[in-house]
């Protein structure tokens, strides 16, 4: 098959309902502004993926942002690795975190979906795997087990094998008393991890997770802040529970220097950080060589596909932000999430974007 070749970015706002907002000991989604990025080709074929801003604020520097980088991409092949490496030496002075990190990762998801809408295949048979259910946990934020209880049991009905919720919007004994509640709830069969969000010292982490370590916890996800690696090794040295982190590395550098500074027991590379696909290829080998457990964080229709090759392959976070503008959201089946395709599986519903578009 001939390289298909990028005649243009296409990058539309929109801000998209949750189901279930997101609260947080650092703040709370309400809904999920997203950028929508295609990448069209010469060829008819129209490469799709979403970048998940946090914040409506930066919907605007993001479009613009496209609209600048697509003058550089015009007329390169879509290879992903190829253009990975000529962004990487266009931006070397500058660095790649940041708004535009997350919309080269993002770029590099559009091209492989591109790539496999191509070739009428799903991105994980061109990775060389093949579509293959991945267990998946129900992501929540913060709750209250007396008014989501409900909820959180609908979660175990609809077949999680997993629940993560989120703490440090209050003192230990707030800890104690919702993760004790919430494992009554959901019973000792479901794995239970539980996130911090970066929001406590070193010190009080260690603390905490030492009192946390009668609840039978999967994980504890980033107890400290994410780019304190030392802080992150302290924790895990005296922890009796797995420390899980990765969410905010930036690339594959970053990712090497978390395990060389031992700072976790587990990994979970965010896609729209990490370099999307690509990017993802080269942490899964480092997580190889050190027996690393890994795990996606969110964005459930690329996760599908890059961790069934994954050879330490964890956990896929369901946290669903893409569904209500996309026209075939992924569906649970038996706890656990297969690849759709062809590519990534990525049509926009068009009457949705519409609606929610705001640029």
């Amino acid at each position: 098959m001939e390289p298909l070749t990028l005649r243009d970015l296409q990058a539309r706002a929109v801000v998209a309902p949750l189901v279930r907002p997101v609260r947080t000991a650092s703040g709370a989604v309400e809904a999920a502004p997203l950028l929508l990025l295609d990448v069209l080709t010469d060829e008819g074929i129209t490469g799709s993926a979403y970048l998940f801003a946090y914040t409506p604020v930066v919907l605007q520097p993001l479009s613009v942002l496209a609209g600048q980088l697509a003058p550089l991409l015009r007329g390169q092949p879509v290879v992903p690795f190829t253009l990975q490496q000529q962004l990487e030496r266009q931006f070397r002075l500058l660095g790649r975190q940041g708004l535009l990190g997350m919309l080269l990762s993002t770029l590099d998801m559009a091209c492989w979906d591109a790539l496999g809408k191509a070739a009428g295949q799903p991105v994980v048979r061109l990775l060389g795997g093949q579509p293959q259910p991945v267990r998946a946990y129900d992501s929540w934020g913060l709750v209250d087990p007396a008014r989501d209880a409900a909820a959180l049991e609908r979660s175990v009905a609809q077949g999680f094998r997993g629940i993560k919720i989120k703490l440090g919007g209050g003192d230990l004994a707030h800890d104690l008393a919702t993760v004790r509640e919430v494992r009554r709830i959901v019973g000792d069969g479901i794995a239970l991890m539980v996130d911090y969000n970066q929001s406590l010292a070193p010190g009080e982490a260690i603390r905490r997770i030492r009192a946390l370590e009668p609840f039978d916890l999967e994980w504890v996800e980033e107890p400290v802040a994410a780019e304190d690696l030392q802080g992150h090794a302290q924790v895990r040295a005296q922890s009796r529970i797995p420390i899980q982190t990765g969410e905010n590395w930036w690339f594959a550098r970053d990712a090497e220097r978390a395990v060389s500074a031992r700072a976790c027991d587990r990994m979970m590379p965010d896609l729209m950080k990490i370099g999307g696909i690509t990017g993802w290829l080269g942490v899964m080998g480092a997580a190889q060589a050190a027996s690393m457990p890994v795990s996606s964080h969110l964005f459930i229709e690329a996760s599908a596909h890059v961790l069934p090759v994954t050879p330490t392959c964890d956990w896929l976070e369901f946290m669903d932000f893409g569904s209500a503008v996309l026209a075939s959201p992924c569906t649970l089946k038996d706890g656990c999430v297969s690849a759709q395709g062809p590519g990534l599986g990525m049509v926009w519903d068009e009457d949705a974007v519409a609606r929610y578009r705001v640029d």
